[in-house]
């Protein structure tokens, strides 16, 4: 009697109905259980791959642009919504170098701050950074030349470099070029010392070749998440082109499993495929809800959050060097909605997000609200409230602008230091330089910016308020 309370306990810990399942699990045909199997297999494929899905897409736009690897990509004019990455920056000038070392090292060399200021990472198709550049960076703004060695690189290190060791082929470097103003002449000049930077292969450093520049301005440049079959074919190009990490082999026959094998085509059939974009809507509903509910506010009892839990902030810093340690869950979620991850947390640049307003409500479109910056907010540089579609992360499309930033040509303070942002789908009466359109059909998010953070930010003596719904003009 005893055994069977035992084992009836065991069955129901582990989720079964008792000796009636086993007659479940027989009336189930052989279809039905590997259909099973193939979906969790596919979700959890989908959480893993994220960072790398989101790379690839961001390179084959690229592509769709003629650009190739080692070359760079940049935006001529600060980007409007035809720019559909994954919460980007509206307020400075982005540059993408997406290199290849399967021929030997690449170089990226950056220009010393003197007539600019390059931010940025050099990152691992993952996305976890390999250094920063820049006065934030490994360089500290004099300028230096990044050398990015493939896997199993051997050869002494050249003098005069900063070597990153890299366990993946491919990889991207996120720069940007910051303004000293937002208008057209200072525009202009960070465009112009951005293009100062170069890659080229280590092997002809001597006599560099003309770094190629994408320019992508006006053009769509879409690298939003597909959450359908194409997912999985972004995903096996990753697979074909770069090596196993040692951790994370184990997925090596979860991929089997949905048609991803190393060396071979990825050719699902329909009923495949069918099975797949399930998994993938899944996927997103399970990594949408952990969006809404895993990030911790900022400020006790305010909706400001930092989007990345402090565990994955570990692990993009060190290549998950620690053994006990690999939130693949919270990667996911983070690389739903953003790329990029700097070397060194808070240095050049800090990030807040909000999802709902002061009273807990979702943000939406049709609706108008206020976000009050109080005065002397703690940035060497600028700070910025930027606006992006709820549902892709991207910036909302046709919208003639995204966001509002100290440098804003026209911006209007209040008596005391502060500034009113406000976000809606028409601007309150003498506000329309202080104005973020929004569509009346559309959620929305609200990421703020602090580049050059100082000290009263993260002491927390200068609090950033929540964004209050108000009566529509």
């Amino acid at each position: 009697m005893q055994v069977k309370l035992i084992l009836a306990a065991l069955c129901i810990a582990a989720g079964v109905a008792g000796p009636g399942a086993h007659a479940q699990a027989q009336t189930s045909s052989a279809d039905d259980i590997n259909r099973r199997a193939i979906e969790r297999r596919a979700v959890e494929a989908v959480i893993w791959g994220m960072p790398a899905v989101n790379t690839d897409l961001m390179y084959q736009a690229m592509l769709r642009l003629g650009g190739a690897l080692n070359q760079i990509v940049y935006w001529s004019g600060l980007l409007d919504w035809r720019n559909q990455t994954l919460t980007p920056n509206p307020d400075v000038i982005y540059f993408m170098a997406f290199f290849n070392t399967r021929d030997g090292p690449m170089v990226i060399e950056i220009p010393p701050a003197d007539d600019g200021v390059i931010n940025g990472s050099i990152m691992d198709p993952w996305q976890a950074a390999l250094e920063d550049v820049g006065p934030a960076g490994a360089d500290k703004g004099a300028g230096g030349k990044y050398l990015i060695a493939p896997p199993g690189y051997q050869s002494p290190a050249p003098d005069g470099y900063f070597v990153l060791p890299c366990g993946n082929y491919h990889g991207y470097a996120l720069l940007r070029s910051i303004l000293k103003s937002g208008s057209d002449a200072d525009v202009k000049k960070a465009v112009a010392y951005g293009k100062r930077m170069k890659i080229y292969p280590l092997s002809q450093a001597a006599n560099p070749p003309e770094t190629v520049f994408i320019d992508a301005i006006g053009a769509i440049y879409d690298s939003t998440i597909p959450y359908d079959i194409r997912f999985f074919q972004s995903l096996d190009r990753f697979v074909q082109q770069e090596p196993w990490l040692t951790r994370d082999k184990i997925m090596i026959d979860q991929l089997k499993g949905i048609g991803i094998e190393k060396g071979k085509p990825f050719n699902p059939d329909e009923k495949m495929q069918n099975v797949l974009n399930a998994a993938a809507g899944e996927a997103h509903a399970w990594l949408d809800l952990r969006y809404e509910t895993t990030f911790t506010p900022y400020y006790d009892g305010h909706r400001w959050a930092i989007p990345l839990s402090p565990e994955l902030i570990k692990g993009l810093q060190t290549q998950f060097a620690d053994p006990d340690s690999y939130p693949v869950d919270g990667r996911g979620v983070a690389y739903t909605m953003a790329f990029f991850s700097p070397k060194r947390s808070s240095t050049g640049q800090f990030y807040l997000m909000t999802i709902k307003d002061k009273d807990g409500q979702s943000f939406a479109g049709a609706n108008t609200y206020r976000l009050t910056i109080p005065a002397n907010a703690p940035v060497k540089q600028y700070w910025s409230a930027t606006v992006y579609d709820r549902e892709t992360h991207a910036l909302i499309r046709d919208m003639p602008r995204s966001g509002r930033s100290s440098q804003s040509p026209g911006l209007q303070a209040n008596a005391d230091g502060s500034v009113d942002i406000w976000f809606g789908p028409r601007a309150p009466a003498g506000k329309e330089s202080n104005w973020v359109p929004t569509s009346a059909s559309r959620q929305f998010e609200v990421l703020f910016r602090l580049y050059g953070p100082e000290k009263p930010l993260f002491d927390k003596s200068w609090a950033l308020p929540d964004v209050e719904r108000i009566a529509a003009p």
